[in-house]
């Protein structure tokens, strides 16, 4: 590299921008290109070059991820299972119930799951979890191999973000490929993508879809690409619209700050600077415009789905400490609620020294620190936090978009580099940066882990050896020293990286549920369930001891079970009267192991199974899985027409009489709750028993409950914001768990506790491990006789045929019914938004409610019932995308004959 006069600017003075001799040394990025190439006339780096950059960053990525889940002996490469939170709740269930449907083999269709919540809406989950075009590969691989599955799916979708990075960079500025490839992993491997991201694959398309975003709008101010930049956006706001969102306001903040720093005039006043941008704006605008309305038939049902939803938590944005930001910028850092914006050393030097590179044009340095900056204080300030999450307060996580400062970052690395090999100066002052970066994150100590700065030291000496071998490479003028500093710049990044990627595989598990891939408990569970099957005469529920949120996806069967972030309001609050136990806030309902419940929702078969010894270490595993069965009611039965309509009331019990329609229940008297030593219970201001825990973890104090009941009866016990475990002492059963938590994050299912004796005096022994509160009216005495009764009753009033349809066109339930059937039909199916229903040849109108289930009124004419459901925002969604369709259409039939007609125009 030899010196040379930069070209003057309008806004500069004419320099000479003489390298240092440790910065000649190293491979020179070309200078074909103006250093402010307009993007109305960009110089894109040959195909080759591109393909090559797009491979490295891959491969780079991939080998990286694997290396750290190897070292960390993380799921598929070790016995540490990598399904936490989510991951194993969530997105592996999710991915097989997938398989399921790919290979015909799965309970529903695109609109209605019948596996989960007695019924629930799958398009919004379908949009939500599986819209990205990735998902489809789990049909590739077998169905007990669904974890592997995901792992691959998560590895693709970081390689893919890598490699269009690597495009992206290139774009903006031709360059050394092979640093575009190390950069583009760079931001593939970023922190908030190994740290957050990866158990949340959904959210890796947000990290695919910023880069190509970037590439669609580079594409539209230079007017070129249209029907593809157009169906590339549609195609980014399918497959995980709520970080597509982030992703474009990333991706027009990055483009207006390249409109304003190269394409504005200059020494104008700011209107008139402003003014000639408004027509190159236009374009993107349109492109985004169009594109998010051919995605609007998948983004308007995922909306309504969350209007629908049960309500999560709102919580109030604190802002992280700057020193734990600075912190998360450094490798081998780990923590959950703070932003994991690590890059790599060699990425964040370089982007360090981009304010101080001389070979950069003054207005693109002011312009980029200045968006890197203020997207950095906007991850710290309430409001613009709302704006980034498209004003709703996100459960969990609250830095969701770190993302996007992580590729701005890289990106300013790139410009950095590929203007010029940053020189001794821009080099001193990025390592000055550095170090106060690492020093005030030091103050984090919580965050700052033992192996932290050698990491950091490592990766600031594979700099400065690169820049040493970079240096003997010129003065001798061979090749290979200089191909060693790019193999040791390289190979520090995947080391930091894949430290990372352990530290985080490691500490994700001590804060976070974690769950065993599948194993020899969900293969026992399914064969089970396969040979109980009979829906849609009866449903068979895979069991109240759960292995996963999502048990019923996973291993079949038709339950309550159903996590999902769009779990309907009026499914939990239905589950929750009838004394249903859910975690995540109301939005993972529980299985409820009630016979009443059971008749109520037609459930013919249940499994039972141990609790999972992987989440309960003490957990008796000498207790093979079963299968009980009971004659129900069909799906639809008919309940005579009440004067008022009827309304749940405090006692689940009570509420349970009410939806079966009969007295089944004696409500417990004479009931009293005493502490080991005798004395009764503190009460609550509702009358309920206070069960504080003991003095420390460790410690389980005792208390004994007596009640009366009938003799014979079938015990329940209540106690939703208990924890610890009960048993019915005489009882040949082991005590069961009560999870509730208060303030409610939690809360504990009705539990069946065994038979009353003969005396009918109730004794049951409680542990007591977090504590909590016992309700009052806390246990219930079944009589099994009349439930039996008011079962028969109900099946000789029940629909006499049940048909089930799945197909896009036609899915809902058609039933037969007794002749002269009069009041109203109930079906066993939350009355979640969207379905229709007739009586008889009548008109689809929109059903009616039945305590929270799907009702017709009778009038003793109708013979059948038939119900069909269609996603709340489908139709306005389709209209929407039909009109974006035919805009698209007529767009790009005008270009096409305007190109034609000037290329005949050329020939004559």
């Amino acid at each position: 590299m030899t010196g040379r006069t930069a070209r003057t600017r309008p806004d500069d003075q004419p320099r000479t921008a003489a390298a240092p001799p440790a910065a000649e040394a190293l491979p020179e990025t070309p200078r074909d290109a103006p250093p402010d190439a307009s993007p109305e006339t960009p110089s894109d780096a040959p195909r080759g070059l591109r393909a090559r950059a797009g491979a490295l960053a891959a491969l780079v990525t991939v080998a990286a991820v694997c290396l750290g889940d190897a070292v960390a002996r993380s799921y598929p490469f070790g016995f540490r299972t990598r399904s936490v939170n989510d991951l194993g709740n969530q997105f592996v269930p999710f991915h097989a119930h997938l398989w399921d449907l790919l290979h015909g083999r799965g309970t529903g269709g695109l609109f209605v799951n019948w596996q989960s919540g007695y019924g629930s809406s799958f398009l919004p989950d379908l949009g939500t979890y599986l819209g990205s075009p990735f998902a489809l590969l789990v049909a590739l691989f077998p169905r007990d191999e669904i974890d592997l599955a995901v792992y691959v799916i998560t590895l693709l979708k970081m390689a893919a973000a890598g490699a269009v990075m690597a495009q992206l960079l290139l774009t903006l500025r031709p360059g050394r490929w092979w640093a575009a490839g190390a950069l583009g992993a760079s931001y593939a491997l970023c922190g908030w993508s190994v740290a957050e991201a990866s158990y949340n694959p959904m959210w890796l398309d947000g990290l695919i879809a910023l880069p190509l975003l970037c590439l669609v709008g580079h594409w539209a101010l230079a007017g070129r690409r249209f029907v593809l930049g157009t169906l590339l956006v549609a195609l980014v706001w399918i497959a995980n619209f709520y970080t597509a969102y982030m992703a474009t306001l990333g991706a027009v903040l990055l483009l207006l700050t390249r409109l304003l720093v190269e394409h504005a005039p200059t020494g104008v006043p700011l209107r008139r600077r402003l003014a000639p941008l408004w027509r190159p704006v236009a374009r993107p605008a349109g492109v985004l415009a169009l594109g998010v309305g051919l995605a609007a038939p998948m983004v308007s049902v995922v909306y309504f789905g969350t209007k629908h939803a049960y309500p999560g938590r709102v919580v109030e944005f604190s802002a992280k400490p700057w020193t734990d930001v600075m912190a998360r910028l450094l490798p081998g850092t780990y923590n959950f609620s703070s932003p994991a914006v690590y890059v790599d050393t060699v990425a964040l030097l370089l982007a360090l020294t981009l304010p101080f590179n001389p070979a950069v044009p003054r207005r693109l340095r002011g312009g980029w620190t200045l968006l890197v900056a203020g997207v950095a204080l906007s991850l710290q300030w309430g409001p613009t936090q709302l704006a980034w999450h498209a004003f709703s307060t996100p459960n969990g996580s609250q830095y969701r978009e770190t993302f996007v400062l992580s590729g701005l970052l890289v990106t300013a690395a790139w410009l950095s580099f590929a203007h010029g090999t940053p020189g001794r100066r821009p080099l001193l002052a990025g390592g000055a940066l550095l170090a106060a970066i690492a020093a005030a994150a030091s103050r984090a100590s919580e965050l700052m882990r033992p192996w932290t700065y050698p990491l950091l030291l490592a990766g600031v000496a594979a700099v400065a050896a690169a820049l040493v071998l970079a240096r003997l490479a010129r003065r001798y003028h061979r090749p290979l020293p200089a191909a060693l500093a790019v193999v040791l710049l390289i190979g520090a990044q995947v080391g930091q990286s894949a430290a990372t990627t352990a530290v985080a595989d490691r500490l994700r598990l001590g804060h976070l549920d974690d769950y065993a891939p599948w194993g020899e408990r969900q293969r026992t569970q399914q064969a089970l369930i396969a040979d109980a099957d009979g829906w849609p005469r009866y449903r068979t529920d895979p069991g109240r001891e759960q292995t996963v949120g999502n048990d019923p996806l996973l291993v079949g069967g038709q339950g309550a079970q159903y996590y999902s972030s769009l779990t309907s309001d009026v499914f939990s609050r239905t589950l929750t009267a009838l004394g249903g136990g859910w975690y995540s806030r109301g939005r993972s309902v529980q299985s409820l192991d009630n016979p009443v419940t059971d008749a109520i929702f037609s459930v013919g078969a249940r499994v039972h199974s141990a609790p999972d010894p992987h989440r309960d270490p003490n957990a008796t595993t000498d207790i093979a899985p079963y299968v009980t069965r009971e004659a129900v009611p069909p799906l639809v039965t008919v309940r005579p027409k009440a004067e008022r309509a009827p309304a749940f009331g405090p006692s689940p019990f009570r509420n349970q009489e009410l939806l079966l329609g009969a007295r089944v229940y004696t409500m417990a008297d004479k009931i009293s709750i005493r502490g080991a030593d005798g004395r009764p219970a503190a009460r609550t201001p509702d009358r309920g028993y206070r069960l504080p825990p003991g003095p420390t973890e460790q410690s389980r104090p005792k208390a004994l409950l007596t009640a009366m009941c009938p003799s014979g009866s079938q015990v329940f016990l209540w106690a939703p914001h208990f924890w610890g475990t009960a048993a019915l002492r005489g009882a040949d059963r082991p005590p069961v768990g009560f999870r509730g938590d208060h303030p409610v994050t939690k809360i504990a299912p009705m539990q069946p506790l065994g038979t009353a004796p003969a005396s009918g005096r109730v004794e049951v022994g409680l542990t007591i491990q977090k504590g909590g509160t016992v309700p009052v009216d806390s246990v219930g005495c079944l009589d099994t006789g009349r439930l039996r009764a008011a079962t028969d009753r109900l099946r000789a009033q029940g629909a006499t045929s049940v048909h089930v349809s799945d197909s896009v066109s036609d899915t809902g339930i058609r039933a037969e019914l007794p002749p002269g059937s009069r009041g109203i039909a109930v079906v066993a199916v939350p009355r979640i938004a969207g379905w229709q229903c007739a009586a008889g040849g009548g008109r689809h109108r929109p059903a009616d409610s039945y305590l929270g289930l799907v009702a017709v009124k009778l009038d003793g004419s109708a013979t059948s019932i038939d119900c069909t459901f269609r996603p709340p925002g489908l139709r306005l969604g389709t209209a929407v995308g039909a009109a974006a369709l035919l805009a698209l259409t007529l767009s790009a039939a005008f270009r096409f004959l305007r190109v034609r007609r000037e290329s005949r125009h050329v020939h004559h």
